[in-house]
């Protein structure tokens, strides 16, 4: 970070939009400040859109007679109930909010505040943190100035997430607080200072009385930080883990039997976690959320899945599939959506083995087939999470388990480069079949199918009309179905 006088401040800020809005309220008589994470920002050398005004007195005037002053290249929002306006300027849409300075008081019940006109020191110390309670004062005569009563500078320069006020009160008033701390101590890379962590340990459980959308949205943006592990560590030593994902905590626990003992789950998953951030950062992609999502949850189903059996040693079975039904339950007790981006995560949870044993074995065409079938368009993601899955400390078994994925890898370039694609379904769909043998929709329509599947897919029958209609005619005569006399005479001839 870099440290600036008020006068380097000013020259910062020498921008015709903050000299405009400090003509705006010096035209009316008041004071106002730029705050927040805009100056927060300043002094990291971090670029920010987001542009908050404190005004001491009416923002919502000082916002009008700012339209005034820009006139048709400004568009003005009036939010009464709130106290607060919006400014958007210009092709770009540079948006500036506008609130009065208020103080603030709560009820134990809920995170609403009871809201009263107030100072600049009353609308500083109801702010989260200090490194967000700074303000730059734009008004004439003291632009650039900077009020940091509770030296934010100094814990933006040592690194330090700590509150203004006592932490306790700061969180049990507001608990959506406690998660927005880890979210900044995870993607600034700084440290919760002692007091205020100890705080989150006491007042976690008030983060019930947060809904489940606040509490994701927050996840999301840790989740997405450049080392979010971090941030689950936080949480986890805070017991707000414990509330929001105890799926994930159940997987801290290693079990020992007859002297062996499996690895740590939890521990494995935020390594993997890791792994998937590494791996799409290095690749450029910036639109991984859904895909860390599918790390975090790969291994959820295991301690449902746990057994000890003497011949294999500790064994998870099936976990794959196991969390991949656990994962609509947690997407929807945390409101996260329910749409594709839910069934892409139950995907690549279901999914996530199938390279694994593809690569232990002889990679063959039929097992690559099936594969890039199931997964089809994300079978890229889904061999990213593969990878990243290999956490294991034993270099060689390691580079083996990678050496053998980048066959898959090739062998799945081939088969798309050879438009495999358009030859796994095969040509007889589950109408015709439902048609052919006077069938509703049933178990025997789909096992006709899958036996129709499972020939083109293993290259055993040509995926053309009339070798897979003798297949289904002879699948369909072992299940004891009626064949019509004409599907029965065409497939002996």
């Amino acid at each position: 970070m870099t440290l600036y006088t008020d006068a380097e401040l000013a020259q910062i800020l020498d921008k015709e939009i903050f000299h405009q809005i400090g003509q705006a309220a010096d035209g009316l008589g008041v004071e106002c400040y730029v705050v927040g994470g805009y100056v927060r920002d300043i002094f990291l050398g971090r670029p920010s859109k987001d542009i908050d005004v404190v005004v001491v007195g009416s923002g919502i005037e000082v916002a009008r007679q700012l339209k005034q002053l820009l006139g048709r290249r400004a568009h003005l929002s009036v939010f009464k109930n709130f106290g607060t306006a919006q400014v958007k300027i210009g092709a770009r849409a540079l948006e500036v909010e506008f609130v009065g300075a208020r103080r603030e008081s709560y009820s134990h019940d809920s995170r609403k505040p009871i809201v009263e006109d107030g100072s600049l020191e009353d609308d500083q110390n109801r702010r989260d943190f200090t490194i967000n309670a700074m303000a730059i004062c734009l008004n004439k005569e003291r632009f650039g100035e900077l009020v940091d009563p509770f030296d934010g500078l100094a814990d933006l320069e040592d690194g330090i997430i700590r509150t203004p006020l006592d932490p306790d009160i700061t969180f049990s008033d507001d608990p959506l607080r406690m998660m927005r701390c880890v979210r900044f101590a995870t993607q600034l890379g700084f440290f919760i200072e002692e007091e205020t962590e100890d705080a989150l340990r006491r007042n976690a459980d008030r983060l019930k009385i947060i809904s489940g959308e606040r509490i994701s949205d927050e996840l999301n943006k840790i989740i997405m930080a450049r080392h979010p592990s971090t941030g689950f560590d936080y949480l986890y030593r805070a017991g707000l883990l414990q509330l929001i994902l105890p799926e994930l905590v159940a997987l801290d626990n290693v079990d020992t039997s007859h002297g062996r003992a499996h690895k740590n789950n939890y521990y494995h998953t935020m390594e993997v976690l890791e792994n998937v951030v590494k791996a799409t950062l290095s690749a450029g992609s910036e639109d991984s959320l859904w895909l860390r999502w599918a790390a975090l949850l790969h291994d959820i189903g295991k301690m449902k899945t746990r057994r000890w059996e003497p011949a294999q040693g500790w064994t998870f079975h099936n976990h794959n599939y196991v969390g991949a039904k656990m994962v609509p339950q947690i997407f929807r007790r945390l409101k996260l959506p329910l749409d594709m981006k839910m069934k892409y995560v139950q995907k690549l949870v279901d999914l996530h083995m199938r390279p694994i044993v593809i690569a232990t074995d002889v990679v063959t065409d039929s097992a690559v087939r099936r594969l890039l079938n199931d997964a089809g368009d994300d079978i890229d993601d889904l061999m990213t999470l593969c990878e990243a899955d290999i956490t294991s400390k034993n270099h060689i078994r390691k580079q083996q388990f990678l050496n053998n994925f980048r066959m898959v890898r090739e062998k799945l370039a081939d088969l798309q480069e050879r438009d495999y694609k358009r030859l796994l379904q095969p040509v007889i769909d589950g109408n015709e079949i439902m048609q052919m043998f006077n069938l509703k929709p049933s178990r025997e329509v789909g096992e006709l199918k899958q036996t129709l599947k499972d020939a083109v897919l293993d290259n055993r029958v040509p995926n053309e009309r009339e070798p897979l209609m003798q297949l289904l005619v002879q699948k369909a005569g072992e299940m004891g179905l009626a064949v019509p006399p004409t599907q029965k005479d065409g497939a002996e001839g």
